[in-house]
């Protein structure tokens, strides 16, 4: 069962990303505070549910949520600054996006880089631990699916409708086919040498 909280008498937002090993489209973040008494039975890590259970949750979190908030860092600045910078990017820009400031910022995995001189603790495998780190993980997926879902129709072959961009078989092969277009990560060295990029 997820724990409500990890400090007692704390505001906590919980933090979690989505999209960061994709090989196109931004990296997500979302940061949700719930209330203490927030319960639900689907409510798990946004990987172990499927694509109709996420869909229940995200309007009953955005609902009943103390506040959230959902932030991308798009391609182009992912290949400026790194993948990992821009999902710090994200996430610091979810928490600033937070109508409410939080004195404890919980973030699903190892690393973070400070924010706003806010107190952190970094969780493995968080989402699947904190109730708030799930549903920030619900939050990110679900929008970063709709993201991939758009671009999809601009670029059918490359199947995103289905992989959301991640580096699933068909996804390598249409690249080794077609090449890559504006909205994959260049700085992931997908390409092969011999192969052109095209818009």
């Amino acid at each position: 069962m997820l724990q409500s909280f990890y400090k007692k008498n704390s505001i906590e937002a919980g933090i979690d990303e989505a999209g960061r090993g994709c090989y196109a489209g931004s990296v997500f973040a979302a940061a949700v505070i719930l209330p203490i008494d927030f319960f639900h039975p689907l409510l798990n890590d946004s990987k172990q549910l499927k694509e109709k259970e996420r869909n229940i949750l995200r309007p009953i979190i955005e609902k009943e949520s103390i506040c959230y908030a959902v932030q991308a860092v798009n391609h182009i600045e992912i290949d400026k600054i790194n993948i990992l910078q821009a999902t710090y990017k994200a996430m610091h820009l979810c928490v600033a996006a937070l109508k409410i400031k939080p004195n404890l910022l919980l973030i699903d995995g190892n690393r973070f880089k400070p924010h706003a001189k806010i107190t952190h603790q970094c969780i493995v495998k968080g989402d699947g631990k904190y109730a708030s780190i799930a549903a920030a993980s619900i939050l990110a997926k679900t929008y970063r699916d709709e993201e991939m879902k758009k671009l999809h129709q601009q670029f059918p072959h490359y199947d995103w409708l289905n992989n959301k961009g991640y580096g699933t078989l068909k996804h390598r092969i249409a690249i080794e086919e077609f090449g890559l277009c504006t909205y994959h990560r260049k700085s992931f060295n997908i390409l092969p040498n011999q192969l052109s990029i095209f818009t």
